[in-house]
């Protein structure tokens, strides 16, 4: 009697937990997982073109510079290509990382904790929704991942704790920091290089903007020197003073 009632409660302990664990975890949708994923799709497009857009002005900008003579300033401009690039790359990753869970929503369905080999992609979602707030559809894509996989590991992507699986270099492209200056002279050689024009940045070494540009032309020679009097002029000059000194002499005495 006593196995019947152990067992008996042991049945309604897990029956129970069953119950727990189907009203505290929500279903995944994936209807509208899909819905908003073709339209977080359709906008990061948009948004990507609109960025690569601005890098082709911006590098206008900086050719335009180059060719006026105004390098300093090019270098300037270019913080702007750098910028708009790393969105550009970013809203790309974003893209292919949709395209990757849509083509595998059923392990979405089928798992309650996010499955390995999505959870670069995932968590990449998350972390690029709490950057970029362009894209209303990827804020809601968030919330679902959130109600599947817990704020535990929203939390981990968004704050980027240890093995939270974001990308690198997502987290590189989103990160807003300001392009170093070795950055923004590697891309300003990069784009003088491919238009055919010489730099001459004050800060360049002079070995290494000579390895970089071998057609770039010598420096300018420095001026002879004047030449130096002989010493026959000299003694000429000499005599010649002395012959005059005499003569002031003489008509002095006269």
């Amino acid at each position: 009697m006593r196995c019947l009632g152990s067992a008996a409660a042991n049945y309604r302990v897990q029956n129970m937990g069953k119950k727990l664990d189907a009203l505290f975890t929500r279903k995944f949708n994936t209807s509208k997982f899909s819905s908003l994923a073709k339209l977080a799709i359709s906008r990061i497009a948009i948004l990507k073109n609109r960025k690569q857009v601005r890098v082709s002005f911006a590098k206008s900008d900086v050719i335009q510079l180059l060719n006026l003579g105004y390098q300093e300033r090019a270098l300037l401009r270019v913080e702007h290509v750098i910028k708009d690039q790393s969105m550009a790359d970013a809203f790309d990753m974003m893209e292919d990382y949709i395209h990757f869970l849509v083509d595998r929503v059923v392990q979405l369905e089928k798992n309650k904790e996010c499955p390995d080999e999505l959870k670069e992609a995932v968590s990449s979602l998350i972390f690029a929704s709490s950057r970029c707030g362009e894209c209303p559809e990827l804020q809601e894509i968030r919330g679902i991942f959130t109600s599947r996989f817990g704020k535990e590991f929203a939390a981990g992507a968004v704050e980027l704790r240890s093995n939270c699986g974001v990308n690198s270099y997502i987290i590189e492209n989103l990160s807003g920091r300001q392009p170093s200056l070795e950055s923004r002279k590697k891309l300003l050689k990069g784009i003088a290089t491919e238009n055919g024009i010489i730099l001459n940045l004050v800060e360049d070494d002079p070995v290494v903007a000579q390895e970089n540009f071998p057609c770039r032309p010598p420096p300018a020679a420095a001026p002879p020197p004047p030449p130096a009097r002989s010493s026959s002029s000299s003694q000429t000059f000499f005599a010649r003073r002395s012959c005059t000194d005499h003569r002031e002499e003489g008509n002095t005495k006269t």
